[in-house]
């Protein structure tokens, strides 16, 4: 996507100074563009702060001269993982250090002392895969474990779900390579001697104040709010590396740790139990903790009715009740794992139960609870919910107390939360609808009532502040309500020990920073005039609807392995301007003011938009529900209203235009497009890169060769709505879909020529065109629709126009009977009744789903057709890559095969010649023509082939 021009932001003489003095210090990776800038100016929190420069370190002496250079100018240096902290941990107005990016090697899993070296960015996820081999794996988990990294880990003292049973990061960690704030390079484990230097000054304060740490810190498991000092005691061993876990880089920053693995059981199962409430649920916990659950984890009804309002979702059934606890087993066998299952039931006094020893079952409800950030982030009448008051933690006897205060206190704010947590540890995660829209001052001042309310209720029952994610931005400031002055003192005299220039992550711990001072979304203006599309679930705000990314991460997962979409470019480039999260931030900070993002044709926003897809994976896959393809469109629509456009918008974003007129003389524009030198320049007219070869246009169109086919007989009506894609290109799947559908009972109705969906038009953001082009098709086909005839599409991408972008681009009572009229083939031939497919038994399916039939149709009808005929079904995530017109346009080629190989190509390159590439959409079957050399079929095709 070309950039308009626009000025880049103007750097200060101060940014120009670090910038230098970090690359005179030999250091590779610097970048201070104002989309660098954008990028890392939010984590997972509420707060915005904008850096000077992003060093991404590509080894560990790299970061050890970033902070000489940043202690010699007295620049903040913040050490960043993954970018999930939730606590505003791991933003500053200097320089962040991104050591994910480089610095993620795991150096080696010794499996007999059961350890592993790892450098701090490397991910949970990937650490476990290295040690599972060995029968091991590193016990901590938190819900972001497929991004968050072990760097992150430590700095937070992140716990995860299996704390319970494997322990806090505090508790896993052998060994760290760090280099403090004064720059004293310490390399700490067990028995570290405290010599001359930091560590005999850090020794000798401590055996000072010996009765404070013993009597105000370490009370109970989830104490991690201030500093970890108990690690210290004599009677401790003075573990210094354990102490400084959960220190949010305040102290010292981690170049290298050897962390603790732990036997991983060959079998687990769930104990899922069903409460009247969450309070009741919290109550029972303490009364299951001796059956040894690994985890014990508590949901509520709100956060499983928000993911069942989520498109597309697939929700594993519950037992009865609206609060429920998900007690994790673990045993050598199945029949251990059921045995402990009857136990638990036995003592859980639920109202209703359900054990779980199939994995796939198990990994569906995990996956509720690991997306319940990202879920919570609305409330149950769909307004937004913030953090900022997300982990605190009570001993787990006082749980069910402690809830009902907070949920009076909730109430008493006039506030919503939706709450879940970790039970068996006293930990409770809510996000909380603070009114920061209702105004800045407002919204901040609510906010910090609460918050210092709601700390003076925790620490009322022996609680925490923070129970894994630290104390960061969010609760610093709130620590006098928890600890006491000599505490306090020592906290900062230890802060003093490490990094006297206080150069680590100021304002955090010590000295802190007020906590409603840079909340993002507080500043954030409300954008409703002059926009194209409706955005129905964001009150028409344009702004609220890019706030939706509140930096969870999930974009940045793996997700592919469980059949999830979001976000085929970053696997494809590992750069964090094309992940969903990065895309959005570009985007917030285009609204937000005085940033290096000027406006919507600010280069910034359409480099980092560029190798967006549009895929939709975001719209089903992200949990808070962000539609990046959407942003893009109304980004492409402002940025080139009225003004010159990218050939490619004329051309391919024209398609169904231009193939209209093709359509009279066919054979003779495929003669000439398939000659060298004819080919190679209407690719360069069309803005379309020379390694693509152009599909070829159908002989005759599917509605040329319907208008002399006899009139249908009886049976029910349907509309057999045929795409220009279809139409122009495969007319072969229509008439299979017709050839189905009869042989179902129905009598099809092919609906006119003048029924594009405009799909072409709305992601090359052409959006007052595309609304003209839908709204004649949404008018074209209502009074089927109000007859009650069912619309079936065949081209995934197309259908979900219907079912989606009608309603947000035109709208009103037609639009809305045409998207509840429009069905896949395999929903309709779900609903058909007496309909049986025909056998596919014996039959090899590898299936691509469309990104857009995964994300907004759901494909779940097609899996269970294909099951229900008795094929074999492996079904791949992720995108084929080509996306219809953006992997055809020059200089996308090379990122668009990089996502083919992501899943599709290996999938099928082994695959034997009797096997069946299952593939609806027109996309996903030339890229695999153009690149693997295979035809995909589609499902109308699979069964029409297949009838007596």
């Amino acid at each position: 996507m070309s950039a308009p021009a626009a000025d880049t932001t103007t750097r200060t003489d101060d940014g120009r100074a670090v910038v230098a003095e970090l690359r005179r210090a030999g250091i590779a990776d610097v970048d201070d563009s104002g989309l660098a800038r954008a990028l890392y100016s939010s984590d997972a929190s509420l707060y915005r702060v904008l850096p000077r420069a992003v060093v991404r370190p590509r080894h560990p002496d790299e970061i050890v001269a970033a902070l000489d250079v940043c202690r010699s100018l007295g620049v903040p240096l913040t050490a960043r993982g993954a970018g999930t902290s939730i606590a505003g941990n791991a933003v500053g107005t200097g320089v962040v250090l991104d050591t994910s990016r480089h610095l993620n090697r795991v150096h080696g899993i010794d499996a007999e002392a059961r350890t592993a070296t790892v450098d701090p960015g490397v991910v949970q996820a990937a650490l476990q895969t290295a040690a599972r081999p060995h029968g091991l794996r590193f016990g901590p988990d938190p819900s972001t474990h497929n991004r968050c990294t072990i760097g992150g880990m430590i700095g937070n003292n992140a716990c995860g779900s299996r704390a319970l049973g494997y322990g806090r990061t505090s508790d896993n960690v052998v060994g760290l390579d760090v280099v403090t704030g004064s720059g004293a390079r310490l390399r700490l484990g067990p028995g570290t001697e405290p010599v001359p230097g930091v560590l005999e000054d850090l020794h000798r304060l401590v055996a000072g104040h010996l009765a404070t740490v013993r009597t105000e810190l370490g009370t109970f498991g989830r104490q991690v709010s201030g500093y970890s000092l108990e690690h210290l005691l004599p009677e401790r061993g003075f573990d210094v590396a354990r102490a400084l876990v959960g220190s949010e880089g305040t102290l010292a920053v981690v170049l290298g740790a050897t962390v603790r693995l732990v036997a991983d059981a060959p079998v687990r199962g769930l104990v899922v139990l069903g409460y009247p409430s969450m309070a009741d649920a919290a109550d029972a916990t303490p009364g299951l903790l001796p059956h040894e659950p690994t985890a014990v984890e508590g949901l509520d009804q709100r956060i499983v009715q928000r993911l069942r309002d989520v498109p597309a979702a697939v929700v594993p059934e519950l037992p009865r009740g609206d609060g429920w606890l998900i007690v994790e087993l673990t045993g050598e066998t199945v029949g251990e794992v059921q045995a402990k299952a009857q136990g638990v039931l036995a003592d859980a006094g639920a109202l209703d139960s359900l054990v779980v020893t199939d994995p796939a079952h198990a990994a569906a409800i995990w996956r509720i609870r690991e997306d319940g950030a990202g879920l919570a982030n609305r409330t149950s009448d769909g307004r937004p919910a913030h953090a900022g008051w997300e982990d605190a933690a009570v001993p787990v006897e006082k749980l069910g107390e402690y809830l009902r205060g907070f949920e009076a206190l909730l109430d008493g704010h006039g506030l919503q939360g939706v709450p879940y947590g970790h039970f068996g540890d006293g930990c409770v995660h809510v996000r909380i609808d603070f009114p920061f829209d209702a105004g800045a001052d407002r919204g901040r001042a609510a906010y910090r009532s609460f918050v210092e309310d709601a700390a003076r209720l925790v620490a009322g029952y022996g609680g925490s502040l923070s129970g894994e994610h630290g104390d960061g931005r969010a609760r610093s400031e709130l620590l006098p309500h928890m600890y006491s002055p000599a505490a306090l003192d020592l906290f900062a005299r230890v802060k003093a020990v490490f990094d006297p220039a206080d150069v680590l992550n100021p304002g955090v711990l010590v000295r802190p920073a007020p906590l409603d001072e840079d909340v993002r979304i507080a500043a954030a203006p409300r954008l409703t005039e002059g926009l194209a599309l409706a955005y129905r679930h964001d009150g028409g705000d344009f702004s609220a609807a890019v706030h939706r990314c509140t930096g969870v991460g999930k974009c940045r997962a793996d997700l592919q392995s469980t059949g999830a979409v979001m976000c085929p470019s970053w696997p494809a480039t590992r750069e964090e301007k094309d992940t969903t999260r990065g895309r959005a931030r570009v985007l917030q900070e285009m609204l937000a003011p005085g940033g290096p993002v000027r406006d919507w044709r600010a280069p910034e926003v359409h480099e980092a938009l560029d190798l967006c897809l549009s895929c939709k994976g975001c719209s089903s896959d992200c949990p808070t529900g962000v539609d990046m393809a959407s942003y893009k469109a109304e980004v492409l629509h402002q940025s080139y209203r009225r003004r010159l456009r990218p050939r490619s918008h004329y051309t391919l974003g024209r398609l169904p235009f231009w193939s209209d007129l093709v359509a009279r003389a066919p054979r003779l524009v495929n003669a000439m497009l398939g000659s060298a030198l004819v080919g190679s320049v209407a690719k360069w007219g069309a803005g379309i890169d020379q390694r693509r070869p152009v599909p070829a246009f159908a002989p005759r169109t599917f509605r040329q060769q319907w208008a002399q086919r006899p009139a249908a007989g009886g049976g029910q009506r349907v509309a057999l709505w045929v795409d220009s894609f279809t139409d122009h290109f495969a007319p072969e799947v229509a008439h299979a879909a017709a050839r189905v559908l009869e042989d179902a009972g129905y009598r099809v109705e092919v609906p006119g020529a003048d029924t594009c969906c405009g799909l072409t038009w709305i992601t090359t953001g052409q959006l007052d065109a595309a609304r003209r082009i839908l709204g004649g098709t949404v008018r074209a086909l209502a009074p089927l629709a109000a007859a009650g005839v069912p619309v079936v599409g065949v081209e995934p991408s197309c259908t979900a126009v219907l079912r989606a972008e009608a309603l947000e681009l035109v709208g009103g009572p037609e639009a809305e009977q045409v998207a509840a009229a429009t069905r896949t083939l395999a929903e309709l031939l779900r609903d058909t009744r007496g309909w049986t497919p025909p056998s596919l038994e014996g039959v090899e399916i590898v299936a691509q789903p469309h990104c857009h039939h995964a994300s907004v149709l759901g494909w779940s009808a097609d899996a269970r057709l294909l099951q229900r005929a008795g094929a074999r079904v492996t079904r791949l995530g992720g995108c084929c890559g080509l996306a219809g017109n953006w992997g055809v346009e020059r200089g996308h080629h090379d990122v668009s095969v990089a996502v083919a190989e992501q899943q599709l190509l290996p999938a099928v390159r082994d695959l034997p010649d009797d096997a069946v590439v299952l593939a609806d959409g027109f996309s996903c079957r030339t890229q695999l023509d153009q690149l693997a050399g295979r035809r995909g079929r589609h499902l109308a095709e699979l069964l029409a082939e297949r009838l007596g």
